[in-house]
């Protein structure tokens, strides 16, 4: 019977017992997720569907993330090092030319992937763009926190302070000190070590400082996007060039005097300021005395006169170390060698050519190259490469290949001469220190047949084939290659470079720290607690805690707790 009343019992409730009649797989709700009978979780990690917007939110997220910045800033620098590698057609064409006639294979991967022109090229560039939105997306939310939290009043005093680093106490002080006063006392000392406070009337005294830390972690951001933009929008009006100078001879200022000239995006003629500029002297010194070291160069020196709009004529110096500011530009001493005088006269006589050709420098003793071009005045147009030697070893050397020493001791030139179509007439542009032999012919060199021409200072020679006759003028001058460079962003560079420091210094070593005086008062009196907390790295927070603590409690007359 009981059996019976307990059965019609459980079947007239069937909810007082809804446990047994769950299979094993079913979730009671009533039960947590980790209860021991509870169905066993699904294998593997289930993770939310982000969709486009949540996607662009995380990336822009990494993006703008000061990991990624600095990341970024590490990657410019090691981009940049391929500049300073290889020439740049920017600063230096002719070693461009150089590096691809002496690496022919490498050559056409580097210009493939625009190494030749590093700064400018996709790669640089794109990691650049990525640096600046980086940083701007870091700046920005900080700049807002920040200025929020100066706005903002120091915190409230924690109630328990002995739980904070460098507590201090004082020996209990009487019940009938004035607390009011002390606590404005406490003010007036954390205001005058230039701390923001906030009073707590009868109680306590909060105070905070160090907030310039983080004013300058932001100036030294931002002063990262300034120089950013400053190169990378100024350098748009940035315009270089190169001009070869021979002494006696004259550059002015304008697109059509310069050897090579590589503008801004935004360059416009008008940007050219006008001046002239005349070479009258060049004077190299060399090591003479120190055998090992003999012809080490000492010192350059180029004599200039410059002339602008409306002025008189300036005598001015050059020298490697110390550029020539006319104008609005910067005129450097890049470097320097000799420039033979050559004259070719027909089989009559008749000066056809005189012309001082710079030669390109192969080596320290200024063995030098160059190419003398004859169109006109001839029966046939002549081409020649010469060999340039300042100091030739003839009378001690059984071949002569290389010079000496860099000064005129014993010049000596050898010229290989080829006829036939220079290509004057077609739109290629010429190269005025190589020569295409590929349609030449030669007729007096190693391959002719015929010996090529050597001449000393002040020597004729005959031309082969009766063609006339070429001579080397006595008086051989010295020319120097000058780098005109125009930039507008320098001062702004500059200011934000300087800032950059100033930032980078405030940042690393002004500490950012909280402070508090605290009344606690008791049956037998009043004890005055004091404490610090250190917002980041700061191993003077004890003794800082310390030395207010000494000043507070001497003005009140009381002593500190061991």
């Amino acid at each position: 019977m009981a059996s019976s009343r307990r059965s019609s019992s459980d079947s007239a409730r069937p909810d007082d017992a809804p446990d047994a009649e769950l299979e094993p797989t079913q979730t009671d709700p009533r039960r947590p997720s980790d209860h021991f009978d509870s169905p066993a979780p699904q294998k593997g990690i289930v993770q939310p569907t982000l969709g486009l917007v949540g996607y662009l939110r995380f990336f822009w997220r990494q993006l703008t993330s000061m990991r990624t910045a600095l990341f970024l800033l590490l990657l410019v620098a090691f981009a940049a090092v391929p500049g300073s590698l290889v020439p740049q057609v920017t600063s230096d064409p002719n070693g461009v030319i150089q590096y691809k006639e002496a690496n022919p294979g490498w050559s056409k991967v580097l210009d493939a992937l625009g190494v030749f022109n590093t700064y400018s090229s996709v790669w640089f560039s794109a990691i650049y763009l990525l640096l600046f939105i980086s940083l701007v997306g870091c700046i920005i939310p900080r700049t807002m926190h920040h200025i929020s939290a100066l706005r903002a009043a120091p915190p409230k005093t924690p109630a328990r302070l002995d739980r904070l680093p460098g507590y201090v106490s004082t020996e209990s002080a009487p019940a009938e000190v004035d607390v009011e006063k002390a606590i404005q006392d406490a003010r007036g000392i954390l205001k005058r070590l230039g701390y923001r406070v906030r009073v707590f009337p009868g109680e306590s005294v909060s105070a905070e400082r160090g907030y310039l830390r983080e004013t300058g972690n932001l100036i030294f951001h931002i002063a990262l996007v300034g120089i950013l933009l400053a190169v990378g929008v100024g350098g748009g009006f940035i315009y270089t060039g190169q001009k070869v100078v021979v002494v006696g001879q004259s550059f002015a200022n304008t697109g059509s005097d310069y050897d090579s000239l590589s503008p801004g995006r935004w360059f416009s003629a008008d940007a050219l300021s006008p001046y002239v500029l005349q070479l009258t002297k060049f004077t190299a010194v060399y090591e003479t005395q120190n055998q090992s070291a003999l012809g080490e160069p000492i010192d350059y020196t180029a004599n200039v006169r410059t002339k602008v709009p409306g002025g008189s004529w300036q005598n001015q110096t050059i020298k490697v170390n110390s550029p020539l500011r006319v104008g609005d530009t910067d005129v450097y001493l890049l470097g320097n060698g000799y420039a033979p005088t050559l004259t070719v006269r027909n089989p009559a006589g008749k000066v056809v050519l005189t012309q001082s050709i710079p030669f390109l420098a192969q080596d320290a003793n200024l063995t030098s190259t160059g190419v003398l071009r004859v169109p006109f005045g001839l029966k046939k147009q002549l081409g020649m490469i010469g060999l340039f030697l300042p100091t030739t070893c003839a009378d001690l050397c059984t071949s002569s290949l290389s010079s000496l020493y860099p000064g005129l001791t014993n010049p000596e030139l050898s010229l290989q001469v080829y006829e036939g179509d220079l290509g004057f007439g077609k739109s290629a542009p010429i190269n005025a220190f190589t020569l295409d032999t590929t349609s030449l012919k030669e007729i007096a060199g190693r391959n002719s047949g015929k010996p090529g021409l050597i001449l000393t200072p002040g020597k004729t020679v005959a031309l082969p084939n009766g063609l006339g006759t070429i001579t080397l003028e006595k008086n051989i001058p010295r020319y120097v290659s000058l780098d005109i460079h125009h930039d507008p962003t320098q001062l702004w560079v500059l200011s934000f470079a300087i800032l950059v420091f100033l930032g980078l210094v405030t940042g690393l070593f002004i500490p950012r720290r909280r402070m508090w005086v605290k009344a606690v008062r008791a049956k037998d009196g009043v004890t005055f607690e004091y404490a610090g907390l250190a917002r980041g790295e700061d191993g003077r927070l004890d003794e800082a805690v310390a030395a207010l603590a000494q000043k507070h409690s001497q003005l009140l007359g009381l002593s500190i707790k061991p």
